[in-house]
């Protein structure tokens, strides 16, 4: 994709300080999604991410000794987001099936508030698929399945309570997963065929209702096929 610059605003404020360290840091973690999520890791340029943030680069490299250290940290803020979202509800004492609609309608409410999330990830899946990805052990270990460990926990104890039907974590949870983030990924190609901006507000409540009236179809048992499933 050709570099634009007709994107970029830097903030109205300068925070090239040391002083300022929490602003200065935060503002370059946001710039550096921005510019990994549209032009990758090797096309990404750290005096462009300074500009976004309105820092200087000696700042930067302050925080950041190099590029892929600034990504490995952008990665790191996405997904620790991510995980610190879902598992204040996956660690609270909810029942099944209210647990399981809470967690889908949080990983939602995340990636609505953070759409660079699925391009991010998008890229690093086909940096690691090429093996050129530094990152993808270390988000795996630390966030991604530690998340799918605990909703599967969540759906085997439905199951096992009979609220649930008996589904495979290992293809339902990647299922609930994509529904949530293809919507995101793939809505310029979506105003294209539907003929509106799926990304309207009132578009992506509709959409966040769709998702949890599907899982809840896809996996809840109704109560006369719980009883029943109780009798045999």
């Amino acid at each position: 994709m050709p570099r634009t610059l007709h994107h970029r605003h830097a903030l109205p404020r300068r925070m090239g300080s040391r002083g300022q360290p929490e602003e200065s840091r935060a503002a370059i973690l946001q710039a550096a999604a921005k510019e990994f999520a549209e032009f990758g890791v090797a096309g990404a340029r750290t005096d462009a991410i300074a500009r976004e943030a309105g820092v200087n680069k000696a700042l930067l490299y302050y925080y950041f000794r190099d590029k892929d250290t600034l990504h490995g940290a952008v990665l790191d803020s996405a997904f620790g987001g991510l995980k610190d979202a879902v598992f204040q509800v996956l660690d609270s004492d909810l029942p099944p099936r209210e647990k399981i609609t809470a967690y889908a309608g949080r990983y939602f409410d995340f990636i609505a508030s953070n759409q660079l999330y699925p391009r991010l990830m998008q890229r690093e899946m086909m940096r690691a698929r090429e093996g050129q990805s530094q990152q993808i052990d270390k988000l795996i270990k630390n966030y991604i399945q530690p998340i799918f460990l605990r909703v599967s926990e969540v759906i085997k104890e439905g199951i096992a309570a009979r609220e649930f039907r008996p589904v495979n974590p290992v293809h339902f949870v990647p299922s609930m997963v994509a529904m949530i983030v293809f919507y995101f990924s793939s809505a310029p190609m979506m105003q294209k065929i539907v003929g509106f901006n799926p990304l309207a507000p009132e578009r992506i409540a509709e959409r966040r209702a769709a998702v949890l009236d599907f899982i809840s179809a896809a996996l809840f048992l109704s109560k006369n096929n719980a009883t029943q499933g109780a009798r045999l």
